[in-house]
C-alpha cells in the first residue's frame, strides 16, 4: 500500500467527505490541527507549534501528539470505506520516541490491513523543523467500521 499511496490522491468525493468530517471535530479545531494530505489509505495531519499544545518543558504535549495520530489513522481507514459507513477507534498504542519539537508536528496514518469489519493502521508522528523531519512517535491502531447513524 505504501508505494501506491505515495503517488495517488484521493478522489474529490472522498476528499470532500474526509474534510467535512474533520471539520466537525471540535478537538482538532481546538488544537489547530489541519489535514495536509489525503490519499487512498493514507492521511497526514499537521499541528503548528504554539504554547497551548505544549507541556511544561516546551515540547508538544503527548496528548496533542496522540490525538493527531489517532485522527490520521482513523481518516486513513475512512478513505477506503463505503460512503454510508464511518470508523471508530477500538484501540491504539503509541510509543513516544523523542521529545516532539519543531515548527509543527505531522502525523501520518497508513492503512496496513483493511478488512470488512476491522482496519489496522500504522501511526507515525514527525517533528518538523525547517523542512527536516524527525520521527518522534510511532504506534498502531485498530478501528471498527460502523454504519453511519440515521439523521
Amino acid at each position: 500500500m505504501e508505494d501506491r499511496t505515495q503517488q495517488e490522491q484521493a478522489s474529490p468525493e472522498i476528499e470532500a467527505r474526509i474534510r467535512e468530517s474533520f471539520d466537525r471535530q471540535g478537538l482538532m479545531r481546538h488544537l489547530g490541527a489541519q489535514i495536509t494530505r489525503i490519499a487512498p489509505g493514507r492521511v497526514h495531519i499537521a499541528l503548528p507549534s504554539r504554547p497551548e499544545v505544549t507541556q511544561q518543558h516546551g515540547y508538544f504535549h503527548a496528548g496533542a501528539t496522540s490525538a493527531i495520530a489517532d485522527s490520521a489513522g482513523g481518516y486513513a481507514a475512512f478513505t477506503l470505506l463505503p460512503e454510508n459507513t464511518e470508523v471508530l477507534t477500538v484501540e491504539y498504542k503509541i510509543n513516544l520516541l523523542a521529545p516532539a519539537v519543531g515548527d509543527h508536528i505531522e502525523a501520518v496514518g497508513t492503512v496496513l490491513k483493511s478488512g470488512r469489519t476491522l482496519t489496522v493502521c500504522r501511526l507515525e508522528v514527525f517533528g518538523v523543523q525547517d523542512g527536516r523531519r524527525k520521527l518522534v512517535a510511532n504506534g498502531q491502531q485498530t478501528l471498527i467500521r460502523v454504519n453511519r447513524p440515521e439523521q
